[in-house]
């Protein structure tokens, strides 16, 4: 069946081609209508208020495939949202994005109207993807963090104007919407509404991360005018932010970047910042072609890039299965079960360094780096009896000196209805409450997404830097066109979208729902998914126990350092036996927050992880 949508016409989705990767869709695009008064929009909202885009006849209703739908989610608001959208008649995608809008509400400190992300569908049984991930505004130049020594200026990246990219969120918001929705869009941001009016109460756990930030921002950003009563056991209530998203409501999304809102980040900016009228105007989501591989008897369908962390996913799945007789025997998180992962993520992150960046602005080898032959030889690289550290793994790590640190407060909820479509949705700030700029008059705050580039280029100063391509190349390891590529494709550039670890993942068997799954966590997202599936089906461990299992973090840099945390520390013996094998354990504060949703037979099984504060719910 095709799912109604609402809106004006415009061309059919175009799938992107293996070679393209990543064009862009074109698509008609309606502009907004005039803005109506705050208190016209509210009234609105409860029925007649007319839309910019006329609502579609609607269809006779599908036959459920489910006997309920099945939400996880990072907070119970969100949780609630859900459950009154379904109630409402909407499907997977309207859950989500009226999911999306209420964390911009509740959780400030990541959930958003000014940053950015991507979405994993499977509509009519059909996947697809959306990247709307943050730009760089076109002001932009690739050294713009250095001092005229070449050094990075503390903090510039990261807090404040100067750290903000061109948001997307409210972008791929309205454009998932659209296209997919069954209800009206006003309906779907009426929860976010409710509670930026009415309030919600502030946990323990958004104060301790409010409070940080706090002193993070202080006397650099107006942060403290918005969020200095955010207290654990109040109610906040933010009527500048209820304002903009009523707005949004009566003239719909593209009010953000071409309406009052823009008007008012450009005001922001002004004089501090970089993001014009033009970068808002200029700014549109992108309907990417999947990431997609057999593994197990299912299908996984991931992030492609700009996202790393799909690429990453698959080629440690493929990895770990090329590497299947060396693992046979092994207990999960045993000290020789981690050192041959390790040596797995090794390969994948120097890939990722060398390799992804924005696919509209630099070739990315997605089919070689997936490539079964490619892969098989990388295994062949891992030795189980040697040390780390005993053979240098391509690139050099010398081209890993200005790699941004990714951050891992980011939100993600996982999303499954009756009818078995499904979505998997991962967004952020970057850091928690991003730059620590608030929009005046519109209550929102803006990303520090600048910061996910690669802030101090290697050669920085100099006409162009080489990276680790000789070294890619000396190895016989480097994908066939590596020629082709920038020897960093993540450094800043005028339009560019930067690289995200960001991973919604959705897992099909005979081309139906069979798990959605997604986490904050930075670098560590692509590990902890890879370690969460293959709980679930090398470990035959049911969803709970799959989430609560210990989990650990390793990359190429620090080299052989092995990350654990508080929530399940490493048992003093496994700790002793890695650091026989050259380890360094160290212990980091998070790991990850999946939301996951699993679907074997007719009944979703939704589970929260255990370290965050998430709800899971079946909805009948």
């Amino acid at each position: 069946m095709s799912i109604p949508t609402h809106g004006a016409s415009r061309a059919p989705f175009a799938c992107v081609s293996a070679s393209a990767q990543s064009h862009s869709v074109s698509r008609r695009r309606s502009r907004f209508v005039s803005a109506s008064a705050w208190c016209a929009a509210l009234v609105g909202l409860a029925g007649g208020l007319a839309m910019p885009l006329s609502a579609a006849a609607k269809t006779s209703p599908p036959k459920p495939a489910l006997d309920a739908s099945a939400v996880a989610a990072p907070d119970g608001y969100s949780a609630d949202t859900a459950q009154q959208i379904f109630a409402q008649g909407g499907n997977a995608v309207d859950a989500a994005v009226a999911m999306a809008f209420t964390l911009a509400v509740t959780r400030p400190d990541a959930g958003n109207l000014g940053g950015g992300g991507f979405m994993t569908l499977l509509v009519d049984g059909k996947p697809y993807f959306l990247d709307y991930r943050e730009r760089a505004p076109q002001q932009a130049t690739r050294d713009m963090y250095l001092d005229d020594k070449g050094n990075t200026v503390p903090g510039m990246s990261t807090i404040g104007h100067r750290a903000v990219a061109v948001p997307g969120t409210v972008d791929g918001m309205w454009e998932a919407q659209r296209r997919f929705g069954k209800l009206k869009w006003k309906q779907v941001l009426a929860p976010a509404i409710h509670y930026a009016t009415d309030g919600f109460q502030v946990d323990a756990r958004l104060q301790q991360r409010r409070d940080a930030a706090a002193q993070r921002f202080a006397g650099r950003t107006n942060f403290d005018a918005y969020f200095s009563n955010l207290k654990a056991g109040a109610t906040l209530r933010q009527p500048e932010l209820a304002q903009t998203l009523a707005r949004l409501a009566s003239d719909g999304g593209r009010e953000f970047y071409e309406g009052r809102t823009a008007e008012q980040i450009v005001a922001q900016m002004y004089g501090h910042g970089l993001i014009t009228k033009q970068d808002l105007g200029q700014y549109k989501a992108l309907w990417r072609e999947p990431l997609a591989a057999d593994w197990r008897g299912y299908r996984v369908i991931t992030a492609p890039p700009p996202g790393s962390g799909g690429i990453g996913l698959l080629q440690m799945l493929k990895m770990k299965a090329a590497l299947q007789p060396a693992f046979d025997g092994l207990a999960p998180n045993s000290a020789p079960y981690i050192h041959l992962v390790a040596q797995i993520e090794d390969r994948v992150f120097a890939d990722r360094q060398r390799y992804i960046g924005d696919p509209d602005a630099t070739p990315v080898p997605v089919a070689k780096l997936l490539d079964d032959a490619y892969l098989a030889q990388r295994a062949a690289e891992v030795k189980p009896a040697e040390m780390p550290g005993a053979a240098p793994v391509a690139p050099a790590a010398s081209s890993l000196a200005g790699a941004a640190a990714e951050k891992p407060q980011t939100t993600h909820f996982s999303v499954v209805d009756k009818w078995g479509n499904a979505v998997s949705n991962t967004y952020t700030l970057n850091g928690d409450f991003g730059s620590g700029v608030v929009v005046d008059g519109g209550g929102f705050l803006l990303n520090d997404a600048m910061d996910d580039f690669v802030v101090k280029p290697a050669g920085a100063g100099a006409a162009g830097s080489t990276g680790g391509a000789a070294a890619s190349a000396a190895s016989g390891s480097a994908p066939a066109s590596q020629g082709t590529a920038d020897a960093e494709p993540n450094t800043i550039a005028p339009g560019r979208r930067p690289i995200s670890s960001m991973t919604p993942t959705l897992v099909l068997k005979n081309g139906k729902i069979a798990l959605a799954l997604g986490t904050p966590g930075g670098s560590r997202i692509l590990t902890t998914i890879f370690q969460v599936m293959t709980n679930l089906y090398d470990f035959d461990m049911t969803p709970t126990d799959a989430l609560a299992a210990m989990r650990f973090h390793h990359q190429l840099l620090p080299q052989k350092t092995i990350y654990f945390e508080p929530y399940h520390p490493a048992p003093a013996e496994l700790a002793e036996q890695l650091k026989a094998l050259g380890y360094t354990i160290e212990q980091q504060s998070f790991n990850g927050d999946v939301q996951m949703i699993r679907v074997d037979g007719t009944t979703p099984e939704p589970a929260s992880d255990p370290r965050g504060g998430g709800v899971a719910r079946v909805i009948r």
